[in-house]
């Protein structure tokens, strides 16, 4: 219990120290909105493109593993007559 006590009051000693040490005179760099448009765009047509790049992959994959197992398939079919 004594611990949390110690715990509590060191973070809010930390958290007081850096409101202190903050000036206010400080500006912020200011994005314009169309910058924050552009980048919310692009991230999304990059997971467009990284989702439709891994279901294709998938898909062939899949596609060669189906194949493979046709053939195994017939090649059976085959030795049994």
């Amino acid at each position: 219990m004594a611990y949390n006590k110690c715990f509590i009051v060191a973070l809010f000693l930390l958290s007081n120290l850096a409101v202190a040490h903050t000036d206010n005179t400080v500006s912020c760099y200011r994005i314009e909105p169309g910058t924050i448009a552009g980048i919310i765009c692009a991230d999304v047509l990059l997971t467009l493109i990284i989702v439709i790049v891994t279901y294709r992959c998938a898909s062939f994959r899949r596609q060669k593993i189906d194949n493979a197992d046709k053939v195994y398939m017939n090649v059976r079919a085959n030795l049994k007559s």
